[in-house]
């Protein structure tokens, strides 16, 4: 069964914890205190986002029949059957920002220093989402999908 990631957002308080954890998670030292050294600083995959007074973190849903596979010109995006979830391969990418564009979560953004795109891929190389892992509210949770 598919895991996502659900956000209570009566308990997020915006303290961005998880987009602190996400950029130390995916950089190359794993470390706060030498990640912010690093020459090309890893942006976070997760944003927090305050309007009207409520905050909710915004985060890539891998869809199923997503917008941003369709807009892809260089084909780095594809839907992997198997693990559920929206693959991008960096090495095809030609840093067009389509997938942006055609978001309709706003979930996608551009890394214009490392010219990629970048949206959450679950920390698919660390095991578990750092953010659901850290989040001191524990608004965000990674469990099993209930529906299709």
């Amino acid at each position: 069964m598919k895991k996502n990631l659900y956000f209570d957002v009566k308990k997020c308080m915006a303290c961005r914890t998880c987009e602190l954890v996400c950029c130390v998670g995916h950089s190359l030292v794993k470390e706060l205190s030498k990640a912010i050294k690093e020459k090309q600083i890893v942006l976070p995959k997760i944003k927090v986002s305050a309007n009207s007074g409520k905050n909710f973190p915004i985060t890539c849903r891998h869809c199923k029949d997503a917008r941003c596979i369709d807009a892809c010109i260089a084909r780095a995006l594809t839907f992997d059957n198997e693990k559920k979830e929206v693959i991008h391969d960096k090495e095809k990418c030609v840093g067009c920002w389509m997938c942006v564009m055609v978001c309709p979560y706003g979930a996608i953004r551009p890394d214009k220093q490392a010219r990629i795109p970048v949206r959450c891929d679950h920390c698919i190389e660390i095991g578990e989402p750092q953010c659901a892992k850290s989040c001191p509210t524990k608004a965000i949770i990674f469990k099993e999908e209930t529906g299709d």
